[in-house]
C-alpha cells in the first residue's frame, strides 16, 4: 500500500506548497508504462523516509492544470518541493539511487 498523498488541484497548496518537510511529487498516468515501474520505487523511498521526506503523486489526467502550471511534458517527472519552490527535477524512470540524489541534500 502507498504510503504517498494524493494530489488535486484542492489540496495541492497545503499538502505540497505549504507542507514543512520536502515534498517529492511524482507526476503520473495510469497508462504510462514507465511510471508503474518507478511506483512501487517511490513507496519504499516514502516508508524508508517517513516524517523526512513527503511522496505525493499528481495523476496527470486527473489535475492537468497541476502538470501545465509546472510545464510538465513528459512522464513520470519528479519534482522536489522545499519551503514551497522547486528545487530538483528528474525525469523519466530512474534508479532508487538517482531519486534519492534529487532529495538527500534537501533533508
Amino acid at each position: 500500500m502507498s504510503a504517498a498523498v494524493t494530489i488535486d488541484q484542492g489540496n495541492f497548496e497545503a499538502e505540497v506548497i505549504q507542507s514543512d518537510t520536502p515534498v517529492l511529487v511524482d507526476f503520473w498516468a495510469e497508462w504510462c508504462m514507465p511510471c508503474k515501474m518507478v511506483a512501487p520505487v517511490l513507496d519504499q523511498i516514502s516508508q524508508d523516509y517517513a516524517g523526512r521526506l513527503k511522496i505525493a503523486k499528481v495523476d496527470v489526467d486527473n489535475a492537468g492544470e497541476i502538470a501545465q502550471k509546472f510545464s510538465i511534458v513528459s512522464i513520470p517527472t519528479l519534482l522536489l518541493f522545499k519551503d514551497g519552490n522547486v528545487v530538483g527535477q528528474q525525469v523519466g524512470a530512474v534508479p532508487r539511487e538517482t531519486i534519492e540524489g534529487l532529495f538527500k541534500d534537501h533533508l
